[in-house]
């Protein structure tokens, strides 16, 4: 139901930004005579930057486009006509277009940090509150569980198991503290390639410098984790790592 509602949404949110400046356009056009065209611009502006902030990429760009067109064809001299002969206006027209675009991409990379923020949040909840049961004596499987189903879930994986006290058997790529993958002593271009194929990827649990064990990371066929998500999946592991610790000392395991 939520993947429909998104392209409904984005569907109305590119409507809007056709419609939205066109509408303002016709109510500025009584007052072209006496309304200087730098304020009817920043109106303009304004009624992007609404769109921008409320929609998508596609929308702010289609909200700028809409915007700088019927400011030529309704409040720049000749009237009704998309000429412009005044460079003045020639001037403001592109920079409505360009103001536009550029309040578009700047909404657009906020959403996106703010997307990415509270996905890091949520993994790093659940985990926090998994190592929280560990600590009052709840089996530290049940965390090790919990966070292969996050480490699967955030790198694309197609398995994730987990070995107790075990490093570099095998030799196998390893995911470095840097989110760099490192296989045969070589620099693994996991954003074009993916996870390396064929074997799969070692995560270390470590804590306190003490090994605890290590996630085996099995890579499903298409999957392209980022560098972030990479960095989020080793805080994953130093989140069990430490509630692995803490439960060996306190001799729950």
């Amino acid at each position: 139901m939520l993947m429909a509602r998104k392209p409904r949404r984005d569907r109305a949110a590119v409507l809007a930004g056709l419609a939205a400046p066109l509408a303002l356009a016709v109510v500025l056009v009584p007052f072209r005579g006496s309304l200087p065209n730098t304020d009817a611009a920043l109106a303009l502006v304004l009624v992007v930057v609404a769109v921008a902030a409320a929609g998508n990429r596609l929308a702010g760009i289609v909200a700028a486009v809409s915007a700088a067109a019927w400011f030529d064809f309704f409040l720049t001299v000749p009237y009704e006509r998309f000429t412009i002969t005044r460079r003045p206006d020639i001037e403001t027209t592109v920079l409505i277009l360009a103001v536009g675009i550029a309040v578009t991409e700047i909404a657009v990379r906020g959403r996106l940090q703010h997307a990415a923020a509270e996905r890091r949040a949520g993994y790093l909840d659940g985990i926090s509150a998994a190592a929280r049961a560990v600590a009052t004596g709840a089996e530290p499987q049940l965390l090790i569980d919990q966070v292969c189903r996050q480490l699967t879930g955030l790198l694309g994986l197609t398995a994730c198991r987990f070995q107790d006290g075990a490093a570099g058997i095998g030799r196998p790529p390893r995911l470095l503290r840097d989110g760099r993958i490192v296989t045969a002593g070589q620099t693994w271009d996991t954003e074009h390639a993916g996870l390396p194929p064929g074997r799969d990827t070692e995560l270390l649990a470590e804590a306190g410098g003490l090994l605890q064990g290590r996630f085996l990371l099995t890579p499903g066929l298409r999957a392209r984790p980022t560098l972030e998500h990479r960095l989020v999946a080793i805080g994953l592991a130093d989140q069990a790592a430490a509630a692995l610790a803490g439960a060996r000392l306190t001799g729950l395991r």
